[in-house]
Parts: C-alpha cells; structure tokens; sequence
C-alpha cells in the first residue's frame, strides 16, 4: 500500500502485530489485523507517504529473539533507500521496550525509527492506536538524530530506559529515571532534549540467518533476587547455558554473599553478569558491602546504572551476538549497559518540529 505525492516525505510502516492489530477472537484478543488496515484507521497527516511492511502478526508476548533479528534486519534494509525519509513500526506493547533498545543500540542512521503500539485493540470505537499511529508518522517524518524512539500518548520518548509502566493506562509508557524527549499533538513535534546513546554497533551476523533455531542464538536470563533467595536459579540459569544473566537486586544494587560467590564463579567463566534493581527508578549505587552492590561489581558484575532488567538483557544479548571472543564481550558490554557520559545534539530535519531548550541539554534546531 502506497500513496505518494512529488514532495511528500516518504515513510516505511513496519506491521509486527500487537494490540494495535488485535481483534476478538471470542476468548480474547490476539494480534490479526494486517498493516494496511491499521493504517487505514488512522489521520495521515499532511506531506506523508506511507508504504506498509506485513513483517509478522504476533502478541508481543511472543516476540523472540528471532523475531527481534528479522525487524532489525528489515529496518536495515529499508534505510539502504536513501529515499526513505523515517521508519514506523507497530509492536505489542509488552516487549516494546526490549524491541526498541535492541533496534537502538544497532542505529546509526540520522533518520528515525519510531515505535508505537495501542493498548486498547484494533476498531475499538474509543481505541488509542490511530492517534498513536498519526503521531508516530508525523515524528517520523520530522526528526533526525534522535535514534530509534517510543511514540504513545502525545510524548517522544528514547529507546533507552523507556519502560512499560502501565498495564492498561493509555499512557503505558514512561522512563522511570527520566523526562520525556519531548510531545507531538496538533502536527507540531516538540523536541526538549536528545538522548544519550553509546556508538551504535554493526549490524549482527545473526540477523541475515533466517533459519537459526533458538538454540543457536545466545542465552540471557534474569533472576531476582528476594527476601530468602538464594543463588539456585541464578546456577540453574549457567546450568541451562547462559552466557549472560540479569541479577535483579534490591535498593541500589545489593543481594547476598551467595549471590557474590555465584556472580564471581559466573564472570570467571566467561559468562557476563549485570546488576540491575527491582527498583522503578533511580541508578545503582555501590554502597553497601555484604553481599551488596560494591561486593557485585567487584565480583565482575556491571551495575546498569539506571537501565532495568529487561533493556539490561537486551545489552548482554547485543554484546554476546557482536563477538563469541568472550574478552571482547566483557569490553564491549559496559557502554551498551551505561550508555556514554555526554548528551548528544538533536536536530530537526523539518518544518514543524521545534527544539525546546531546558537545563538538561541545549540541541540544535536545524529546520530543512
């Protein structure tokens, strides 16, 4: 599907599923709806062309890795159009946030990738999807050099720390650590800050094997940790292959002197370890001894700063795809995790955007 006029800005919609393609199935809700007809719900705002990608259908809580590897792919392949101004992809709202970190430490495009998704189904009379989608697609069509961003409910937000925080709320996502990048309504983009985000990563090999089977792609599991827990799943994890797992601590960072014994056994193996918390908000801190989050990082375990368990994984899964050298892997994992120290500059790649200086940063505003 493809509606173009000579000056419209030309972007690519990707369809993976999700609520936003939901549809009563008579015992619930399952993703059904094709790309076309997501995209016809919707106000497509003016000086757009939109062409569809039918990728996959699924609820996203069965995204796989696979699944993640094959919309990367795709993303790359699209954006080897120079012709292609932006790229919008509808996803499930449960793993969106695992998707769009994944997507964002790999983009090193100036163009933007915008996710989006609903959480009430498709043809619902009051749904939330066709405005997300409207103002996805104009973000789309307005920035550069914000990487890959999170689209739902009027507000912009970046890849990296953006987390579900609501069940059912249509304002479902949020970063817990952080402002919004910005908010979109009334076809005006405002664009407060630009995200901070570590130098992008190759596109890896795995992502042109369309036939791996899910043992053939690296193991990354999270554990929690818990009054009473103790270090069985946490071994049972390495026992099962992992060659990376999530520690979700609690407070800043802190656990028990078994886990400690567990996480060095682990990193002296090869196996990388991070520390994330159970925590919404705030960074890990290495405070407290005893099993705490100064006794895991000097076991060899990262602490994530403020990224949290599910973003934290995706950041060993990345770096276990880059290489199989397992040195290279520890090195390479530490930005994935913290991202750099610098906030970088955003600009604007069109009429209708405004960059809005505040304290955090102060981007430039580049209008085409």
């Amino acid at each position: 599907m493809t509606t173009r006029a000579h000056d419209d800005r030309r972007i690519v919609l990707i369809s993976t599923g999700g609520t936003i393609a939901s549809r009563w199935q008579g015992s619930g809700y399952a993703a059904d709806a094709a790309g076309g007809d997501v995209l016809a719900s919707a106000a497509l705002p003016d000086g757009l062309s939109v062409e569809v990608v039918d990728l996959f259908n699924v609820n996203s809580s069965n995204m796989t890795t696979r699944h993640q590897l094959a919309l990367l792919r795709t993303v790359h392949e699209t954006l080897a159009d120079p012709g292609v101004d932006g790229i919008v992809i509808t996803h499930g709202t449960d793993t969106l946030e695992e998707t769009a970190f994944l997507l964002d430490l790999h983009h090193a495009d100036p163009r933007p990738v915008v996710l989006t998704g609903a959480q009430l189904p498709f043809g619902t009379g009051e749904g939330d999807g066709p405005s997300n989608l409207s103002d996805a697609l104009q973000v789309a069509a307005t920035v550069r050099d914000l990487g890959v961003l999170v689209v739902f409910d009027g507000m912009v937000h970046g890849a990296r720390g953006t987390l579900k925080t609501q069940t059912l709320a249509v304002d479902a996502f949020s970063d817990p650590s952080a402002p919004p990048l910005g908010k979109v309504g009334f076809s005006r983009v405002d664009i407060r800050r630009a995200p901070a985000r570590p130098a992008a990563l190759p596109l890896p090999a795995a992502a042109y094997a369309a036939d791996y089977a899910a043992g053939d792609l690296p193991r990354v599991d999270i554990v929690t940790h818990h009054s009473d827990a103790d270090p069985v799943l946490f071994e049972a994890a390495l026992a099962a292959g992992a060659q990376g797992v999530v520690l979700v601590a609690t407070g800043a960072g802190n656990a028990t002197p078994d886990f400690v014994a567990a996480v060095t056994r682990a990193v002296a193996s090869g196996v990388l370890v991070a520390v994330t918390t159970r925590v919404p908000a705030g960074p890990l801190a290495a405070l407290y001894t005893g099993g705490g989050a100064v006794d895991l990082a000097a076991a060899g375990g990262r602490l994530t700063g403020t990224l949290r368990a599910a973003q934290a994984r995706i950041a060993l899964l990345s770096a276990a795809l880059a290489t199989p050298d397992r040195a290279e892997r520890a090195e390479l994992v530490g930005p994935l995790l913290n991202g750099p120290e610098s906030v970088g500059e955003a600009s604007v790649a069109a009429p209708g955007a405004d960059v809005v200086p505040d304290a955090d940063t102060v981007p430039r505003a580049d209008a085409a």
